[in-house]
């Protein structure tokens, strides 16, 4: 389908760009890579009548590592996560999520904010977000504000964002390098959205206890989340066969999941638990 009619605007700062935000009172829409907003358009899903390019803006595009973390600019590729060796022991449930996002020449393209601002239940990166207690930085003509990843995703395709806020960065609580983690997801084909992923991460006491598990779910909910009930079964237990068909079990039951054209509740329930169980096993035979 063609697009509709749209003007274009790429300021070369956040002010400017904030300006036209707020100018045009919602008729406006921020473009970074575009692979999911272009769809959207062509589908009349969505009609701008101004295209607010970020592209042309500094600072946007840094990975910075220090000891308060790890900060993606909004601009980030995921070509450029994905080539960054730093990330593996910085960041690497990050490092390990990106290659499952779409194919080459969408990752060439896609950044890390827009696909945080699309919100999208299957995508991977909001869930590692949340997963990993990352804050989202957002800016506007009122200053800015940090976000906690699990309040900024509202719905499905929803967020916190009003129409004259911009995402500017995305922190990553420091990774500490003893900490066991693991990613798995199921796609129907390498690079379709997920039916479902998990990603979690926990520490390891001396005698083999965990404390402090972090259990996130991808595509089998409405939006990314944490699995509280899961993290309860894991923390304070030495992780053996028991431990993980429990967990396994609780995860299956404590998703909330209807029927869709792609997979039944029934079957993306029991793939919740069977990728537990996986990343369970990956992060318990993890070399450290």
């Amino acid at each position: 389908m063609k697009l509709p009619s749209f003007d274009y605007q790429s300021p070369t700062s956040l002010e400017d760009a904030i300006r036209i935000l707020s100018a045009e009172e919602g008729a406006a829409k921020i473009i970074a890579g575009g692979q999911s907003l272009m769809p959207v358009m062509a589908f009349r899903l969505a009609s701008p009548s101004i295209l607010v390019d970020l592209a042309s803006i500094p600072d946007l595009d840094r990975i910075a590592i220090d000891a308060t973390g790890v900060t993606f600019g909004a601009m980030v590729r995921w070509r450029e996560i994905e080539e960054d060796g730093r990330l593996r022991a910085a960041c690497p449930l990050v490092a390990a999520a990106v290659v499952h996002i779409a194919h080459y020449q969408i990752r060439n393209r896609g950044t890390i904010g827009g696909s945080l601002a699309h919100a999208d239940p299957s995508a991977e990166i909001p869930g590692i977000a949340v997963t990993c207690d990352a804050e989202i930085e957002i800016v506007s003509p009122r200053g800015s504000r940090l976000v906690a990843a699990s309040d900024f995703i509202e719905g499905p395709l929803t967020t916190c964002l009003s129409h004259d806020e911009i995402i500017r960065s995305v922190r990553f609580p420091p990774w500490p390098a003893e900490r066991r983690w693991a990613f798995e997801e199921f796609a129907q084909r390498r690079g379709d959205f997920a039916y479902a992923g998990i990603a979690l991460h926990y520490a390891e006491a001396a005698c083999g206890a965990i404390s402090d598990a972090h259990v996130g779910v991808i595509g089998a909910t409405n939006i990314p989340r944490r699995l509280p009930l899961v993290e309860k079964a894991l923390n304070g237990k030495r992780l053996d066969s028991s431990v993980v068909a429990a967990a396994a079990a609780v995860g299956s039951a404590a998703v909330q999941v209807a029927d869709d054209l792609h997979a039944s509740a029934e079957y993306r329930r029991a793939l919740v638990g069977t990728l537990i169980e996986r990343t369970l096993a990956t992060a318990a035979n993890r070399i450290m």
